[in-house]
């Protein structure tokens, strides 16, 4: 398949491709990937910290976690970006992007992220595993 611009519907695939993941229902609906009961991708609720610009809570957030602050700050640090944080998650491992701003990375990237995303949930042994079988 030719790279492309990456949609809602990869975050899905390439989340529920990964090793030992279960995929939970929050309490409104929203999508939560796990790996041994860690969320490594959460489809967020709107939420008072992402808002446009007239205070409109976005209802498409996406939030994917990372291996370290300099991974965070690597993704965010470029106003252009599609990836944002908020206060709310100074110190969090995670970055936040909407959904309607996927179209901007391709779907290696999403792939990419997604995995790292996983890694950095997944027991060391399972990341291991995996990395021994990716390499």
């Amino acid at each position: 398949m030719a790279d492309r611009p990456a949609r809602v519907d990869d975050v899905h695939r390439i989340a529920a491709s990964m090793p030992h993941v279960a995929r939970l229902e929050g309490p409104k609906g929203n999508s939560i990937y796990q790996v041994g009961g860690k969320s490594f991708v959460f489809f967020r609720t709107p939420q008072p910290d992402a808002v446009d610009p007239t205070g409109e809570r976005y209802a498409d957030v996406i939030m994917l976690w990372v291996e370290s602050e300099s991974d965070k700050l690597a993704l965010v640090q470029d106003p252009s970006s599609p990836f944002f944080t908020t206060s709310r998650f100074d110190g969090h491992p995670s970055v936040l992007v909407r959904a309607s701003r996927l179209p901007e990375i391709t779907t290696t990237e999403l792939t990419e992220l997604i995995q790292d995303a996983w890694l950095s949930r997944a027991s060391k042994r399972r990341a291991d595993k995996w990395l021994a079988d990716h390499s």
